[in-house]
């Protein structure tokens, strides 16, 4: 058995639907009629300890409301869930104690406290030993470069910095899963780059399994070697990114670069000419060409200075992958 095992997952939600006017408003006190919305339905998964898996899909996919359901925070309507030998809806302390969550809008702090004190706190709350403690709280210290401001009280700090401490804490007591959802939301560059190499690093040197759902699809490419996709609340994909690629994308594309100018461009049934500047072009190549043959052929009849492969960005795939939703 898998440690996140995930089967035919349902959640609906009763919506009160409003009469209009005076009179539709008394009768709605005494007749409530109400519509159902299917957030998530039938999702199955299977998670094996240790892995990273990126869960994306577009607003109001299922993405948060699944998450919720695998942290104990919402009662499923069908289906079961199953987290380390635990179902979390039912054990909720049970299953608080082995997982860690960051919702990227949300945050675990308290407003006038300094990080070290929310340490302490959350060293308390999750009766954390004290020699674990330390060692955790030095290593995220240091891995999240945040000596500087740990003694400073959260309204002083910046969203970079709040969402830095935030990790840490979902991390503390050493828990077997966390979910991270849109943990890079707002971040700047040379932010969302720490948080990333930070949580590489966890997942490498404790085998922390960890879930993320975002909408930078740069966060999926660095940190997840494999991708569930929902809609609507139905998964329409589980597998690896390159088969992700493989399924959505558009194929390979070729830059050729001209020292001394790009000669005049000749019209082509098998490729196309995507970008074309005086020094350079992009060209796409079609599925059925090898890239091989392709880089031959280009060679052959432009003589480029320079040749290079170029893999459709992740964020182009998921965009057409959205699209053909």
């Amino acid at each position: 058995m898998s440690f996140i095992e995930v089967k035919d997952l349902c959640k609906d939600y009763r919506i009160a639907k409003s009469g209009k006017g005076i009179s539709g408003a008394v009768k709605s006190l005494f007749h409530r009629e109400y519509t159902v919305k299917e957030a998530v339905k039938k999702v199955s998964f299977s998670i094996e300890k240790g892995e990273m898996v990126g869960y994306i899909g577009p607003n109001g996919a299922g993405k948060s409301t699944t998450l919720k359901m695998l942290s104990g925070v919402l009662i499923p309507t069908s289906g079961t869930v199953d987290v380390g030998g635990v179902v979390p809806y039912r054990d909720r302390k049970e299953n608080a104690k082995h997982i860690g969550v960051v919702f990227g809008q949300r945050s675990q702090l308290y407003w006038d406290l300094p990080i070290s004190d929310t340490f302490q706190l959350y060293e308390s709350l999750y009766s954390v030993p004290k020699e674990v403690f330390r060692k955790n709280r030095d290593y995220f210290t240091e891995l999240l470069d945040m000596r500087e401001f740990l003694d400073q009280p959260v309204r002083q700090l910046s969203l970079g910095q709040k969402m830095k401490a935030n990790i840490a804490i979902a991390f503390l007591h050493e828990p077997d899963v966390v979910y991270l959802d849109e943990p890079t939301i707002g971040l700047d560059v040379t932010s969302k780059k720490v948080l990333r190499d930070a949580l590489k690093a966890i997942n490498e040197e404790k085998g922390t399994t960890i879930i993320l759902t975002t909408h930078d699809m740069d966060d999926i490419e660095e940190l997840c070697h494999r991708i569930i996709m929902i809609d609507q609340g139905k998964k329409l994909f589980d597998g690896t990114l390159e088969g992700f690629r493989e399924r959505y994308g558009s194929g390979i594309s070729l830059k050729l670069e001209f020292e001394e100018g790009a000669p005049a461009w000749k019209e082509s049934e098998m490729y196309t000419l995507l970008e074309a500047t005086d020094q350079q072009w992009v060209i796409k190549v079609p599925e059925d060409v090898s890239v091989k043959e392709a880089m031959i052929h280009l060679i052959q009849a432009y003589n480029p200075t320079n040749l290079h492969v170029q893999e459709e960005r992740i964020e182009e795939v998921v965009r057409r992958a959205y699209v053909n939703l």
